[in-house]
């Protein structure tokens, strides 16, 4: 066997994973092994060297529900690693789907975690194409337009961030572009950019080859056969996650180990086939192809051509021109269900795709007067934020979901089936996926009426420019709201959402409570149009309070429980077991997290390879008892994470109470003495310390001293029913304080200048506590943690790369530059290094700060001196390179302290009666 399989060796897989080279070499090893195994090839079609098995197999490793491009790409992979006990079930016919359709576009001009998938696609079809099999693979090349000038600045930022990856791609005139492709109309272009790797292939044919090489390779299909049910084992308690064992289908059952549900359209109602059933949030949206008759003018050398501002694309192919387009308008297919025969409930919709086709008469002149065949309608599968989902679902363990291409199956088809292969053979993957996970979703997302909404919106977003941190969705939305939505509403508040829950981004100074909600303004890559109302929240958290609301965050209770089978035991049995709750936590965190009741930790959850699960504020509630604080975004997959973390024996149990409690940070130097009053008591104790307190009329409010921004101030844990009055309260005596309401933008401002870290953005799972400055929350001389040993290899064996804070130097121009908006390349001394993960600026300081991950450029390990030593650090902002000043530590601003301010008394005293 090939070092890389692992076959029956590792059929009962380690949920721990240990990646070892084997796991690092798996994705080079894939392309440099295609099997010389032949596709039987006629003039018309591609069949299968073996014929599906007329009967259903008692038992398979794997079963994958679904022969598409996807499903197969999956099969393939595993019996290419020497997994051959799969079946591979189909509910008609192999590759019938809507696999067979599509563009046949292979787009390399994307964002990095995107391109990694769709490079690995192309460079598997290339492979197989270089093997004999006849894929209708050519390497055209694309040319993306610029109508615009922010489009133009939105493809400079992507060509600067993706040049160092390898990708070869530049920006040409327009006057360049029209050698390129002789028939294009280029009078009203600011350019475009050329992607020579950009290639097209017949989906069908790659469906199908995919098919036959898994076939010859050991896999087994099975066509006509209906997945009913997919049944789960029996667990001792609701906190342990239960595993596929068999599927029942049309023609039988089947035991298996895995299940990959890879079902397209159908995928949703699939996965609630199951007990518990599985979230699969996606939705059909009718996509439309537009093909002309055979034309002399239609080269099959012409590059594809994505006029972004036109929702348009055009690929010539077979002596044809196929137009198609992500239109901003789409119409959400099926919306009362999937009917069996589906292909005969469609039909082209002239009058929809009239915008695409004229735009495409426009950028083509060509076109205009040309004989087209019918329109072609091919629905395609959507996701509620556009990008794929893949992975194990957190329902059931052992069941894996590779679904939502999203209007173009085949770009993702082999990285996707590469890395959901790693993910069962391994355990894990060794790369970030965390852009696609599929615990990225709550159960809102999977409302069907949501999901129709939403895909009405999210097809056209794929053209759209999406301005960074200002470009929201505008459907499908106030699902999720604080008890003070309404408040900040009417206060000027301009919402964001952040897995469905609206978050104020900003506050608009200049909205009146009888004006209709603020709105954000259209986007912009240079200074924003509402950076004066992020300044004077800024302030406010500098010099009086300020208020933002973190209700959204994550809320986690873990607890002992079953004590009442202790009964028997005596105290010391009985705290003994109550006691599993801290060996629990202990095991997860990697700081110290056996403190005092009333103890905050902020800690860290580490994989096996050192790298962060969960970024997280805990707070000891009981002996066996914790309230825990998450990113908004882990609402899902820390819960799925932790349970996993769960035995069969264990008392204990963790439970998602995000929506019982609201979170109000109250931020600045005149915090304590507002919360004094209002409280009644004095709020001085200890830092890293929580109390319960009242705040007016409210009971049972947990104030904690510490902030999320690196101010001074506090966190306020609020019972949901008294957030309302709460706030009003602060609102009302805060005046006198300068208290301000403030937005996730500031806060992302406060704490990009001070250099600390959030997650999805500097903290994932390939990033360590030692690469961010936070090795001092490891506590090595613990007993035993998850990712222990790896960090204590990386302590004494050194980093391969650090988080570093920049600030631009005075060649940078915030008023008329281009901004920094995360993602951008950094250069030491000429050589690239790295790139930022977040930018704000900095109003203390002055400054645009960023903060980026630098790498050697010639060695692994990188030192302290590599960055502070003999070095120039340039930043790469849409082409232009900005001189930047690099630190491993947080700048040296003016401290804002508590004391200072005892002399102040406000004018609106007697507002509350204490009592």
């Amino acid at each position: 066997m090939h070092r890389c399989g692992l076959g029956r060796v590792r059929s009962a897989r380690s949920r721990v994973c240990q990646l070892s080279d084997t796991c690092r070499e798996f994705h080079s090893c894939c392309l440099s092994r295609v099997t010389s195994s032949r596709v039987l090839q006629s003039n018309s079609h591609v069949v299968f060297s073996k014929r599906c098995a007329s009967f259903l197999p008692a038992q398979a490793q794997v079963v994958v529900c679904g022969a598409g491009v996807v499903g197969n790409s999956i099969a393939y992979h595993l019996t290419r690693e020497g997994w051959t006990d799969v079946v591979v079930l189909d509910q008609t016919k192999a590759g019938s789907g809507t696999s067979h359709n599509g563009s046949g576009v292979l787009g390399l001009f994307k964002p990095s975690s995107e391109r990694e998938i769709v490079t690995y696609s192309v460079n598997l079809i290339k492979a197989l194409q270089e093997d004999g099999h006849n894929l209708g693979l050519k390497q055209c090349g694309s040319l993306n337009l610029a109508r615009t000038r922010d489009r133009a600045i939105a493809m400079k930022r992507r060509i600067a961030y993706t040049k160092p990856s390898g990708l070869e791609c530049e920006w040409l005139d327009r006057h360049e572009i029209k050698r390129r492709h002789p028939h294009l109309y280029t009078g009203d272009l600011e350019g475009g950019v050329w992607v020579p790797g950009d290639a097209v292939a017949e989906p069908y044919t790659v469906c199908a080859t995919l098919a036959s090489l898994a076939q010859s390779q050991g896999a087994v299909y099975v066509e006509d056969c209906s997945v009913e049910r997919i049944v789960t084992d029996e667990v001792p308690h609701s906190q342990v996650v239960p595993k596929v064992t068999h599927v029942v289908t049309s023609l039988g059952t089947i035991h298996c180990e895995y299940f990959v549900n890879s079902s397209g359209m159908w995928a949703r109602s699939l996965g609630k086939r199951s007990s518990p059933k599985v979230r699969v949030p996606v939705f059909p949206a009718e996509h439309f192809y537009l093909h002309t008759k055979p034309m002399r003018e239609a080269a099959d050398d012409h590059p594809v051509v994505r006029d972004y501002d036109s929702h348009m694309f055009c690929v010539t192919r077979n002596s044809q021109f196929m137009v198609g387009g992500f239109e901003p308008h789409a119409k959400p297919a099926f919306t009362d269900g999937i009917p069996r025969e589906w292909k005969n409930c469609l039909s082209g919709d002239e009058e929809h795709f009239k915008p695409i086709r004229v735009a495409a008469e426009h950028r083509l002149p060509v076109l205009k007067g040309t004989q087209y065949e019918p329109l072609v309608n091919s629905p395609d599968t959507f996701t509620p934020d556009g990008k794929w989902i893949l992975g194990e679902a957190p329902e059931i363990d052992n069941y894996f979901v590779a679904v939502g291409m999203n209007g173009n199956s085949l770009q993702g088809c082999g990285g996707v089936g590469q890395a959901i292969a790693e993910w069962i053979m391994y355990g894990s993957l060794a790369k970030e996926m965390l852009a696609f996970d599929i615990r990225r979703f709550i159960d809102l997302h999977n409302n069907r009426r949501y999901l129709k909404e939403r895909t009405r919106e999210v097809v056209g977003r794929h053209y759209e420019i999406l301005y960074p941190s200002q470009c929201e969705y505008r459907l499908a939305r106030k699902l999720r709201c604080s008890p003070i939505y309404i408040e900040q509403e009417t206060r000027g508040a301009v919402f964001g959402t952040r897995m469905g829950f609206e978050r104020p981004l900003y506050f608009d100074i200049t909205h009146n409570r009888s004006d209709p909600p603020a709105q954000m303004p259209e986007g912009s890559f240079h200074k924003p149009v509402f950076l004066d109302c992020i300044k004077e929240e800024y302030q406010a958290c500098r010099e009086g309070v300020g208020v933002i609301d973190l209700s959204s965050f994550t809320k986690i209770e873990v607890t002992s429980v079953g004590l009442d089978k202790y009964k028997q035991f005596d105290a010391e049995e009985t705290k003994s077991a109550a006691n599993q709750v801290v060996e629990f936590m202990q095991k997860l965190c990697s700081n110290d997290v056996n403190m005092p009741l009333g103890g905050v930790v902020h800690s860290g959850m580490q994989n096996e390879r050192g790298g962060y699960e969960n970024d997280c504020l805990l707070i000891r509630r009981s002996d066996n008892s914790y309230l825990m604080l998450a990113p908004t975004t882990q609402q899902t997959r820390i819960m799925d994470y932790m349970r996993r973390q769960i035995t069969p024996e264990a008392c204990v149990s963790v439970a998602d109470v995000t929506s019982k409690y609201s979170v109000l940070s109250v931020v600045g130097p005149k915090s304590r003495e507002m919360l004094s009053f209002i409280c009644n008591t004095d709020l001085i104790f200890y830092e890293n310390m929580a109390k319960e307190i009242n705040i007016a009329y409210a009971s049972g409010v947990l104030v904690l001293s510490f902030t999320h921004t690196g101010e001074p101030g506090y966190t306020l844990i609020i019972p949901a029913e008294y957030t309302l009055h709460i706030y009003r309260q602060l609102m009302k005596l805060g005046h006198d304080y300068g208290i301000r309401n403030v937005g996730m933008m500031t806060m992302r401002s406060l704490r990009v200048e001070k250099f600390i870290p959030f997650w999805a953005e500097e903290l994932d799972s390939t990033t360590t506590p030692y690469e961010v400055g936070r090795g001092y929350k490891v506590k090595l001389n613990k007993e035993y943690f998850i990712g222990k040993f790896a960090l204590m290899r990386q302590s004494t064996q050194g980093l391969k790369r650090r988080l570093v804070h920049f600030v631009l130097e005075d060649s940078f121009d915030a008023d008329v530059d281009i901004w920094p908006w995360g993602g951008e390349p950094i250069y030491r001394n000429n050589h690239y290094v790295g790139n930022t993960t977040s930018s704000a600026f900095g109003f203390t300081l002055n400054k645009m700060v960023c903060l980026g991950f630098v790498r050697h450029h010639e060695r692994e390990n990188v030192t302290p001196e590599y960055i502070l030593q003999n070095s120039h650090f340039e930043i790469d902002i849409a082409g232009k390179r900005v001189a930047a000043r690099a630190s491993l530590q947080p700048p040296k601003m003016p401290k804002v302290k508590m004391d200072g301010i005892s002399s102040y008394r406000p004018k609106a005293r007697g507002i509350l009666t204490h009592k």
